[in-house]
Order: structure tokens, then sequence, then C-alpha cells
């Protein structure tokens, strides 16, 4: 809605990751580098961490369209409290190769069968596995076990896990010390400094054609870094929910005084206590990002799914305003749609 009222060609904060929107802060740079240096070894596990939200998966999706699809078979797999043998099941799947009914032996034995055919082929295979914090330790050792897979002295299979913070306290584990040792390298997102939010916004809406409309205070950005502690998605879901209060109030001007505003309201309608309520009183007083108005990243889950809810009401409005009047709305074209899946391998010629 408000893409066509600020004449955007596309929606700049949307909550999905999608590699368009890449923004190579020096934590990310500094991650994707890690994950190339994995890709160039072309053996062993590569690990990256940080908060939800911090734009791990962004990244990744970012990097998996980088690769060649001549020389890399990539297969991406996000994992929901998976055990050994779904785990199998869903590698298995995500390589694109039958598994339904058959036995570990046998789903070991095409596994293998596959990742030796790829490695015969030229090229290597490539599993990164998001959420990976989800992985039962039987899961891990599973996928450890996969990695033994060689031809030579050349290894049949690379993993990347990728997952929140807890996923350095389940490999500090004393039972995942041959998993440990198959680490070649491992680094934890943190989140972006004041500086990096603004870049951060505005790279976002210099992408969908943002030409100045509507105007952004300084203050804005400033207060913007405290409130969601510089985590992407965060800033994605309080920046779409301000431009959509700016939008529906007829504003080409937002100020502190709309951002503050904005966190009252998503306070009062996700929770009355805790951090968004801090934020909320913190604004109501002044308080500067050095002060009570610093805090931690609200409840996220919740803002995400009352954001959905409310974009997809006024989507139904706007659609119903149009059958009245019979006018068709200008609608900016479709961008690429970010893929929506579980598991599964890259298709080809990406």
């Amino acid at each position: 809605m408000y893409e066509t009222f600020f004449h955007l060609d596309g929606t700049p904060f949307q909550l999905n990751p999608d590699p368009q929107f890449y923004f190579p802060s020096k934590g990310h740079r500094r991650a994707f580098a890690y994950l190339k240096y994995g890709v160039y070894q072309g053996d062993g596990f590569i690990v990256i961490t940080g908060e939800i939200g911090a734009g791990k998966t962004t990244m990744v999706r970012t990097l998996l369209e980088e690769l060649d699809d001549e020389k890399i078979v990539a297969a991406q797999l996000i994992s929901t409290q998976l055990d050994a043998d779904d785990l199998l099941h869903s590698v298995a799947s995500a390589f694109g190769l039958p598994n339904q009914g058959l036995s570990k032996a046998d789903l070991l034995a095409n596994v293998e069968a596959f990742l030796a055919e790829v490695e015969t082929s030229g090229r290597r295979a490539l599993l990164v596995v998001d959420e990976a914090q989800n992985l039962t330790p039987r899961a891990m050792e599973e996928l450890r076990m996969l990695s033994n897979f060689q031809r030579g002295s050349r290894a049949l299979l690379q993993s990347f896990l990728v997952g929140q913070p807890e996923l350095r306290d389940i490999l500090r584990n004393p039972t995942m010390t041959q998993l440990r040792q198959r680490i070649i390298a491992s680094y934890h997102l943190g989140p972006m400094d004041r500086d990096e939010t603004r870049a951060y916004v505005l790279h976002r809406l210099k992408h969908v054609g943002w030409k100045g409309d509507p105007q952004i205070e300084d203050a804005v950005f400033e207060r913007l870094h405290a409130v969601t502690g510089g985590l992407p998605r965060l800033i994605n879901a309080v920046c779409h929910r301000l431009f959509l209060g700016a939008c529906m109030n007829e504003r080409h001007v937002i100020g502190g005084a709309d951002l503050n505003e904005t966190i009252n309201e998503m306070r009062d309608e996700i929770a009355p206590e805790g951090p968004l309520a801090a934020a909320a009183a913190g604004a109501a007083r002044g308080a500067g990002p050095g002060g009570a108005g610093v805090v931690r990243p609200f409840l996220l889950s919740a803002v995400v799914s009352r954001l959905d809810r409310i974009e997809k009401s006024v989507t139904n409005a706007v659609r119903l305003l149009e059958d009245i009047t019979g006018e068709e709305a200008k609608r900016p074209a479709a961008g690429v749609k970010p893929v929506r899946m579980r598991f599964g391998v890259r298709p080809p010629g990406r």
C-alpha cells in the first residue's frame, strides 16, 4: 500500500529473506568471507551463528546465488528438531534423491553413490543446514558421519552449519569433540552499529527506487538503532510499520515523534510488559540512545505475526476498493519472490 503512495518500485522492508536486499555490514562481510573461504577449501564444516533476525539466511542465500552450478551442487536444509534418521531423509530430499520407505543402510548407500557421482563429474557437493541449533545430538553425529565419505583424500560432502547462538553451546559439549575437529572456520554475526543501521535502511529504500519521499529525519535513525539493537529483521519490522503509518496519515516527512508513536502502538498490541514497553516508556520521556531508551530487541515472532495480519487486511481492503470503483490501482512491478521451502536443491541454471 505505502509503496504506491511513496512511488516505490517494491516493498523495501519485507520480512522474508531476499538476496536482492543483502546489505554487507562489517559483520556480514566477515561472515561472508568465511563462507567463501569454506567453498574454496571444499571440505570440513563452517559454522556461522547469530541472533534471530541477524541476516544469516539472507547472507547464505546470497552466497548460493553466486555459486557456479557447473562446479558446485548445493542444497539447503532448514532443520526442525531433526533426529538422525530424519536428517538422512532430509539430506536425501534436499539433493533430490528418492528416500521414502528406504532403510537407513539404503539411504546411506544412495547418498554416498550420489556424492561420488557428483565428484566424478568434476563438481563438489555442499550442504547448508539452517537453524542447525535444532538438530539433536544424534543428528549432529550423523552429519559428521556423512563427512567421512571420501574418494582418495578428498571429502565428498562439505557442510555449513548456520544457527542461533545456542549452536555454539551445543558444539562445546564434550560429545561434539569429533565434529569440532572438523570445523575449519567459525564466526558469530553480531548486530549492526548506528551508522550501519542508517546505511541499511537507505540501502533497502534505494533498492526500490526511493527518491527522498518520504523524507526521514536524522533522529529516526539513532532511535531506530536503540530500539532494534541493530538487528536487520527487527529494523524491517519497525520500518514497515512506520512507513505504513506515514502513508495512512499522508505524511511525507517521518520524524522521531512518528517512530515513538509506532513503538507505542506495537507495544500496546503485542505486550504491556517487556523490552518494548521499556522502549515506549523511554520514548515518552524523550530518552536518547544512551539513556533509558536503550533496549534489547523485542518480541520478534509476535511482531512478525501481527504485521502479516495487518498487511493482509490492508491488501484485502485495497482490492475491495478497486472492485467498488472499477479502477485498477497502479501496482509496482513484481520482483523476485523469496524461496519458501523447508529443504531443496538449487535448480540448475541459477
